[in-house]
Parts: C-alpha cells; sequence; structure tokens
C-alpha cells in the first residue's frame, strides 16, 4: 500500500509542475490573461515558471541526498 501512496505522490506532483509550466507559459505568452491586471500577468508568469523550475531543481537535490 506504501508503494501506490508513494505512485500516487509522483504522479500529481509530475501533474502539479506540468499545470503550473503551462500557466506560467501561457501568462507570459498573453493567451492568459488576470482582469484589472493586465501589465503585472507577464511577470507573475515568469515567477511561476521561476518557482516550478525551482521546485523540481530542490526536489531532485532533496531525493539525492
Amino acid at each position: 500500500m506504501a508503494k501506490k501512496k508513494g505512485l500516487r505522490s509522483v504522479v500529481m506532483w509530475i501533474v502539479g509542475v506540468l499545470v503550473s509550466l503551462a500557466v506560467g507559459f501561457g501568462m507570459t505568452s498573453g493567451t492568459l490573461t488576470v482582469p484589472y491586471l493586465g501589465s503585472i500577468v507577464p511577470i507573475a508568469g515568469w515567477i511561476v515558471i521561476i518557482g516550478a523550475v525551482l521546485g523540481v531543481i530542490l526536489a531532485i537535490v532533496d531525493a539525492v541526498n
């Protein structure tokens, strides 16, 4: 049962990373917009992308140690 829970966690983590990257790239390209925050959305998109990449790097470093 522990393996199923671990596999489920990994799958959900991968899905979360992919969704955050999709949202981040959508915000930077202008495909996704937020009403009343038009000029800030591309900056927020880059923050999401950088956060997702840093999260992946930190998770890999944590798994190695």
